[in-house]
Formats: structure tokens, sequence, C-alpha cells
């Protein structure tokens, strides 16, 4: 054989005919799991019962699936490489369990699974069946980081997994379905912040069978060349691989993995010897097989292979229609089963033959179990950044500038390891988190201008003015190993809201999975915030991501909001060293007042709540009303109410509380971190008045509170979709949460105050008139407002 031949057809006929049966191997375990609860390897006829009461599960991509994981064995056994693949079609669940169960790996995760007759029932019926698994590439299949659910965030993830993992290739199948989502179109992009020297690689392998759920899909109807130049202007080489002649297929696709994997491994080799010039032209492998190949061609006389009548049960009436019965059976002995499997039901020795061994195989790779290779962060002494708070409120800081001197520790620290990243939509500087370009530079492998700065092909920082991409990177990153913060605008952070929720939900129950090693948590930095985005107004101010997040399981979803610049740092230590968890935390950019010194603060951030003795006028009894705050401003106006009240009202025996960690609120049978009744009432008083002020929508902390014993007593303030482009103070008017209104609503609500104190909240009344009138003529705060210190 030449060359040439070598290149065009690199399969000897043995290798040919063992990628071949693992291949028909794949695809009979793919039916036979939509389909059968019993007789798997159809020693008798089939038979109704046989048949599940519910056809559930897609046959659609399982096919294209099995062909992609049967050739990834080929090159990963012949080239011994460190692989994983991210499998982005939808509900291809059945191909993936099939193949991890041909390769072993799933029975030894699973050993009542075995890799026999029995096992393989135990396949079929456990697969969309109630107390069985999933019908996508869900936590509980090994080798999967990516369920595959909803669709779009596949690449993303993809080069998530290969940051900072040199020695890994990661293959990601990514659906012609899915590759008309937007997060998916953006993720094209990625491979321009893909360092060859530190990184692994990615392989796309867009599989165009031509059909979602029933329209054709836009990329597979492009022409050809429209296609090619599409993504060769996204910066790929696309190698294409079309047909549906099993052999020829086979040959081609073998060649394209070959000579894919042949430029990766030049321009890895180049780049690391010091000898890559400009930037990297990955490959990748447009792939075109039609829908639901090798399944029926035609049903009740209408065309189903290759339309989107495969997507999901091409054959949905087996058990009442005994031609279809009859034409499942030959559909299932089209493959040969008594060639692929031995008289016990275990895989033939030729379906074994391109198989990797041991962690070399998908299911059993450590990488997609990234727990397993975690190493914690070297934090660095809390004492070394925060700052020394003699008296509270005498000075400020901005938060989140200290909390990037943190940071940039954390990144030279790890600077050997190369195991933690930020993520942010070009937002680092802007959110005053630019210390860390003192350690690392962001990542850039495109050209550079002299205007431009801190870009650093080996950086980790990632700055793409994509939100879906920041999550997606941080995703891989997290779930194959690695740490990471992800730095936003709060009112921006909702366009990951649907990716967050799956990310919860994995975590969840990969959290009832013991083989699943605990993962670093995903951690949001939320900055910008509602109360500081008066310069860019309405559109700008959404506290709403924190509601949405509470809204998931509280073992796992946590937010905090910090009232203080050592506040935040001992929280951000706090979800650096947390695991299997989704942290928000909302903080200040701006400068504001230093509430708690270094050693309060962090005893505060482990409690979650607390009484500030030294804001209240308590004197040792009981209160007659409780000031609540959690969040910056809220906390700031909160104080500046306590003062007024102290000023004008010193008989009142008012309590300040501080509510840093919102899931402290919920009762503790629903959550450990929570309080009991007692610690609640303690805290809050069972009968007193209750005034809240909160930095987000008013009626979450109702809903945290509900089944409290005073929740009758409490009264919220927070935000109310009140926003314009005005002066920060005027923002806290516009929706009553300022100080003067606090005052009034403690004087409105202390039995025996609204007339004994009529006086005062006439003042505070005044006192909002004039803040309006000063706004309208000096287009700034009042100065008693602006010259605000406290003085308690």
């Amino acid at each position: 054989m030449t060359t040439a031949d070598r290149a065009t057809t690199p399969l000897t006929a043995d290798e040919l005919r063992a990628v071949d049966a693992h291949w028909r191997a794949a695809n009979f375990l793919a039916v036979g799991q939509i389909y059968l609860m019993s007789n798997p390897l159809l020693r008798e006829p089939l038979r109704p019962e046989h048949i599940k009461s519910r056809l559930l599960g897609h046959w659609g991509t399982s096919p294209g699936l099995n062909l992609v994981y049967t050739h990834l064995n080929r090159v990963i056994r012949r080239r011994d490489l460190n692989a994983l693949c991210v499998w982005g079609p939808g509900h291809g669940g059945p191909a993936v369990l099939a193949n991890t169960w041909l390769e072993g790996s799933y029975s030894e995760t699973y050993p009542d699974v075995s890799r026999d007759e029995r096992g393989m029932e135990r396949l079929f019926r456990q697969f969309s069946f109630p107390g069985g698994v999933p019908s996508h590439v869900a936590p509980e299949v090994p080798g999967s980081i990516h369920e595959g659910g909803e669709l779009g965030y596949s690449l993303a993830h993809a080069y998530g997994a290969a940051f900072d993992h040199p020695d890994l290739l990661v293959a990601c199948v990514v659906g012609d379905g899915e590759a008309e989502t937007g997060p998916l179109a953006a993720s094209w992009h990625s491979h321009r912040f893909l360092d060859p020297v530190h990184d692994g690689a990615v392989l796309p392998v867009l599989h165009l069978n031509g059909y979602k759920i029933a329209n054709p899909t836009v990329l597979a109807r492009m022409p050809r060349d429209d296609l090619d130049s599409l993504l060769r202007g996204y910066g790929h080489v696309p190698i294409h691989v079309e047909g549906d002649d099993p052999d020829r297929v086979h040959q081609a696709l073998a060649a394209a993995f070959d000579r894919a994997l042949d430029l990766i491994g030049e321009h890895q080799r180049a780049a690391r010897a010091g000898a890559a010039t400009g930037p990297v032209r990955w490959p990748m492998i447009v792939l075109r097989t039609p829908k639901g190949w090798t399944g029926p061609h035609e049903v009740d006389g209408e065309l189903v292979e290759g339309t989107w009548r495969a997507h999901q049960v091409p054959l949905s009436g087996v058990r009442e229609d005994p031609e279809h019965l009859a034409h499942l059976e030959r559909w299932l002995r089209s493959y040969r089963p008594q060639e692929l499997f031995d008289a016990e039901g275990r895989p033939a020795e030729q379906v074994l033959a391109c198989l990797p061994e041991g962690p070399r195989r998908l299911g059993a790779t450590p990488f997609a179990n990234g727990g397993l290779r975690l190493r914690a962060l070297p934090l660095p002494d809390l004492a070394d950044f925060t700052v020394p708070v003699d008296k509270p409120g005498t000075t400020s800081h901005a938060p989140t500038e200290v909390l990037g001197d943190y940071l940039a520790k954390v990144m030279a620290d790890t600077a050997g390891e190369r195991n933690f990243r930020l993520v942010g939509p070009d937002e680092t500087a802007s959110n005053k988190l630019q210390a860390v370009y003192r350690s690392t530079g962001k990542a850039w492998q495109e050209s550079t201008l002299p205007v431009d700065e801190d870009l650093d092909p080996h950086g980790r920082v990632m700055e793409v003015l994509s939100e879906h991409l920041c999550q997606g990177w941080l995703e891989g990153y997290l779930l194959t190993g690695r740490h990471g913060l992800f730095s936003c605008y709060e009112a921006f952070v909702h366009i990951v809201d649907s990716m967050v929720n799956q990310h919860i939900k994995w975590l969840k129950t990969a959290g009832g999975l013991p083989w699943r090693a605990p993962i670093a948590s995903l951690n949001y930095l939320l900055t910008s915030h509602v109360w500081r985005q008066d310069h860019n107004g309405f559109s700008h101010q959404d506290p709403g991501f924190v509601d949405h997040v509470l809204n998931k399981s509280p073992r796992i979803a946590r937010v905090f909001l910090p009232p203080d610049t050592n506040t935040l740092l001992a929280v951000a230590d706090q979800v650096l060293r947390s695991r299997d968890r989704v942290n928000v935390i909302v903080a200040g950019k701006n400068p504001s007042g230093d509430w708690l010194g270094p050693e309060a603060a962090v005893a505060h951030c482990a409690r979650g709540a607390g009484v500030w003795d030294w804001a209240g006028t308590e004197r040792g009894g009981e209160p007659d009303v409780v000031l609540a705050c959690a969040g910056d401003v809220p906390t700031q106006e909160v104080l500046a109410a306590a003062q007024l009240l102290r000023r004008h009202l010193p008989e009142l025996a008012v309590r300040v509380v501080n509510v840093v960690d919102m899931t402290t609120l919920l009762p503790a049978e629903e959550d450990p971190n929570g309080m009991s009744d007692a610690e609640f009432d303690g805290l809050f008083t069972p009968d007193k008045p209750v005034i809240f002020a909160y930095h987000g929508y008013p009626w979450l902390i109702h809903r945290l509170t509900y089944r409290r014993t005073g929740h009758a007593n409490l009264h919220v303030r927070g935000y109310k979709e009140s926003g314009t482009t005005t002066t920060p103070f005027d923002m806290v008017v516009r929706n009553d949460l300022d100080r003067y209104r606090l005052v009034m609503d403690v004087i409105d609500r202390v039995p025996g105050t609204a007339v004994s104190a009529a006086g005062v909240r006439q003042a505070m009344t005044d006192a909002r008139t004039r803040h309006h009138q000063w706004i309208r003529e000096h287009g700034t705060d009042l100065p008693e407002v602006v010259q605000w210190q406290w003085d308690g």
C-alpha cells in the first residue's frame, strides 16, 4: 500500500472489520435500550411482552455518535492518547451508554450491569425507565461532563476542559441542530483563546445528519462551499467526511481523524519548541451521514431513515402492531448480533479489538471525574489583605479592588500548577480586579497592537464578550478538576440563567453518585450592581439572579451579600475552599464604609448573620424594633437610619442585624446552614417589628422566612423595579430603601410611636422632598448624604 493509499484508506481489512463490528454492536445496544426490557439477544422471536410499555429515547443521533465513539477508540488506542469526549447532540444517551458498556467502564462503575447477557438486559431495561437512568448523557454516565439535554454548550465545555491540560485531547461532537444556537455559534471563537503550549487540543466533530425534531437544519442545507467558507472564516481547517456506505465512511473517517491528529501534533510541537508563528488554525471534522442511519428505511409507507421521522422512536407501535414488531426484529437482527456477542452475551473479540485499555477508555478517563484530579488552592493568608478597622465606618475601601490584590496572589501562587482561572465578559478592570494582571495576562492568541494592554498568549484571565462562553469555559474547567471565579455585571449574568440551572442539576445528581468525587464550586462575583448602576440606567438594574439561584437546592446554591471589604475577603476565602456548590457573591466596586475588622468579619461570615451590637441601642434589653440588612448599600442605609433614630428617638431600643449568607434565613430542616426557629426568633424576635432592607427584590425575603413565627411582623424594603439614569442615592429613594423611609417605617410600625414621633416622621418626609429638589438642581446627591459617616 502506498503512502497515498494509506492516507485515504488507512484501515486494513482486519481493522475495517473490527471497527464495523464495534459500530454494529453499539447500534444494536442503542436500539435495544429504546425498545427492549427482556430477550436482549433475541434468543426467541420477539413478542409484545419483551417490549417496554413506554418507548422513550432518541435513535436518530445514535448511529453518528456510535461511529465517532468507535473511531475515537481506534486513535486513542493507536496513539496512546489521554482523551475526553463531549457529546453535544441532545439525548444521545443510548449511544454513549452502549459504548461504555462495550468497553467495560460501565460495568466497573455499576457491577450489577455486568458485561454479559444478564447485564445487557439490565442495561436495556433501566434506560428511560422508572428507577433507571435518563435518556441523555447525564452524570450517571461514566466519562461524561456534559448532559446534552439543553443544546448549545458542548463546545464551550470542551474548551474549558482543554485549558491547562496540555496532554489532553478533547473531542466534541456538535449536532447540526445544536449548531443553530447562539452559544454554540460564539463557541467557534474559543480556539482563539487556546494556548498550544499550556493547553490541550479540542477537535470539534460537526455532525450533519440533516434534521432536528421536525425541521431541516441550517448548516446541513447550506451549500458545501458556503459551509466550508464559514468554518474556515471561523479559523478552522475543516476535513469533510460524508456518505452512507459504511465501509467507505469508516475509511474516510479514519483518515480524517489521522489527518486531524497529525495537524494537532504538528501545531503543539511547534508551539512548545518556540517555533510557532502566528495564530494556529486548528482542524475540525465535518461528518455528514443520514439521520437514523441503519434504522428502518420506511415505516408504513413513509420515508424514515435520513429524515426527521428518525429523530426519536421510528417504530412506535411495536406492542400493538405485529407488522411493527416484525420490523423491529428485522432491524435488530440486521446487525448480526450472533457475530457480536458470545454465548454468554459478552462482546466478541473482534468487537473489542479497537478498544483502548484502562484509563485511556473514554468512559474511564479520570479527566471526566474531575474531583479525582482536584488539588486544593494555595490560598493566601487573609491577614495579608484585610483592612484595619479601628472604629466602624471611619475608613472606606473599594471591596473588589482589595479582592483583586487577593486574587493576584492566588494567580501568582498557582502559576506552576495552572489550576485557577478568572473569567468575565470584558469587565475585569471595570470590576476593579485589574490587580490580577500583575500575575497573569488576558488569554489571547490573535494579533496585538501597541495600544493593547495585558494581552498574553499564556494568560489565565479569560475575557470575551459572551457570558455563555465564560460560563461554559468555567464549567468545563471545574468539571475536569480545577478552580475558578466568574466576575460579571449583576444585571447581565441573567444571560446564563439556563446554564447555571443545568450545572446545579448536574451537581445535585452527581452528589448522589458515590463514584463521583467532589469538584470545586462554581463561584460568581456579581458587581456593578443594581444600586450603583445609576449612570447606565434602567437596563443595567436587575438584582434577580439571586432569586433564580435560590430557587434551586439550598444544599448546593448559596448567595452571599458581604457588606464591606473584610467580609468580601472572608466570603471569597470560604467559597474558594468549598466543593460541589454554586456560590453567588454580590459586592460593590465603589468605595464604601469599613464596618468589621478582620476577625469580626471572619466570625460574622461563618455565622452567616448576626447582631451588630455597636450599631444598635438595645442596652442589654429587648429591642423595640429590629433593623435588618443584607447587601452593602442596604447596610449603609440601615446604619444611617439607626443613627437618625439614635439622634431623634434616643429612647427607642433598636437592634441592627446584618445577614451575609442568605441561606441562613432558611429553616434548619431545609438546609444545614439554616437557622432553627429558636435561633431565628432569638435574632429577629418573635413579636417585634422587623424592617428589613434588602439588596434585591423584597419578596425573596418573604419566601425564605414565610414559616417563621414573626413573619407577620416582617416588612421588607428592596428593589421594586424603579430605575433610571440618576444619582446613587436617588436609586434608593426611588425604591423606598433610603434611610429616611426606613425611619418612617420604624415610626409607622412600633406601637405608640406614630403619635409621639409625628414630628420626626415629618422631618424625614421633608428630607426626601429636599433630596428631589436638590438633585434636579445640582445633579448630585445632598451634601449630608455624600458626606455621611457613621458616628456611633
